[in-house]
């Protein structure tokens, strides 16, 4: 099976590199000198126990066009990478290929395909501004993903997995598909969890509780998970978000199986960890902003839900998006 990663960076070379070690034909859609040093030596997966294991026999390209056509394309870009290259997908999609989006907050297919309401069809401007990805990706292609596992790149062509290996597949219209049960398989068959469940769309949410506090507070406050939510005042903040959240969710039809409390203890589990929201705010790379808070705000407003505890972090967080972007990704307060 042929299998197209589409951004090479933590998750995308956890995927591709156990998925290559499987004996799958693996092509990295990569950049810079990420590019490089898989192109020279394949990539190379630190596990949470220290063993690694090294992809040498990968492709590694910065064309999708040169890559061609795969069965599966794994979008592990960030929500806000998507849109740029939504064009050039066409050149790894077939007839018969699916794309599995594994993208953080809520996705741009959310109403456009398999959704049973009154949104049906609606646009979520926050994740898709424009429609840009919508007019070059049909939304029926999708398989949707939620991404569990924090690893980091370590180094170009070096990923250094933190914890867990587990993601959650499903279609957006709730069918068991022969094409989601098949990469299951093949992801089992590489060392993840992979499980196709039926209401992706509540998995979502529930990976998002924490995406949407957690992620701004840390860049906000440069602290860990376990930081976070051990300061009484943080942890009641994530808490509050998080209820906000919830009513918007199950206005729109969705369900947690967990409550708020157990959620955050889960985060907390995962200790010392730095959000990617934080490391993005460190290495002065753009913020994932706007899909993982700005859209659930969007969603706030379409179903009537005030939002005022994510309203406030937003504010902050698009302040130090603006400051990281006119300061060249360096923050340094310039005195008056």
């Amino acid at each position: 099976m042929s299998i197209a990663i589409v951004g090479a960076g933590a998750i995308g070379g956890q995927l591709g590199v156990k998925l290559a070690a499987a004996g799958e034909r693996v092509t990295f859609i990569a950049r810079g000198q990420n590019l490089e040093a898989i192109q020279a030596n394949g990539m190379r997966l630190i596990e949470e126990d220290g063993s690694e294991v090294h992809a040498r026999d990968v492709r590694a390209t910065r064309s999708m066009q040169e890559a061609g056509e795969h069965d599966y394309v794994l979008l592990t870009v960030k929500a806000h990478q998507v849109g740029p290259i939504a064009a050039d997908l066409k050149h790894l999609i077939g007839p018969n290929t699916a794309v599995v989006t594994l993208q953080n907050g809520i996705p741009w297919w959310y109403f456009l395909h398999g959704y049973d309401g009154p949104q049906a069809g609606r646009q979520v401007e926050n994740s898709d501004p424009g429609g840009q990805i919508a007019r070059h990706l049909d939304a029926s292609r999708v398989i949707g993903s939620v991404v569990y596992p924090a690893a980091i790149l370590e180094s170009p062509g070096v990923v250094r997995v933190v914890e867990g290996n587990r993601y959650t597949l499903g279609e957006p219209d709730g069918s068991m598909s022969a094409r989601a049960r098949t990469l299951s398989e093949k992801l089992a068959g590489a060392g993840f969890k992979a499980p196709v469940i039926e209401d992706i769309r509540s998995e979502i949410w529930l990976k998002l509780w924490g995406n949407l506090s957690f992620n701004p507070i840390s860049a906000l406050t440069h602290a860990t998970l376990v930081d976070i939510c051990q300061f009484p005042e943080t942890r009641a903040l994530a808490r509050a978000m998080m209820a906000e959240a919830q009513t918007i969710a199950t206005t729109l039809g969705a369900s947690f199986r967990v409550d708020i409390d157990r959620r955050i203890a889960g985060a907390e589990k995962v200790g010392a960890h730095k959000t990617s929201m934080l490391q993005d705010v460190e290495a002065g790379r753009a913020i994932e902003l706007e899909a993982l808070v700005g859209s659930v705000i969007e969603l706030g407003r379409i179903t009537g839900t005030p939002t005022p505890h994510i309203d406030t972090v937003y504010a902050l967080m698009r302040l130090l998006a603006r400051s990281l972007e006119t300061q060249g990704g360096r923050l340094v307060v310039q005195p008056a």
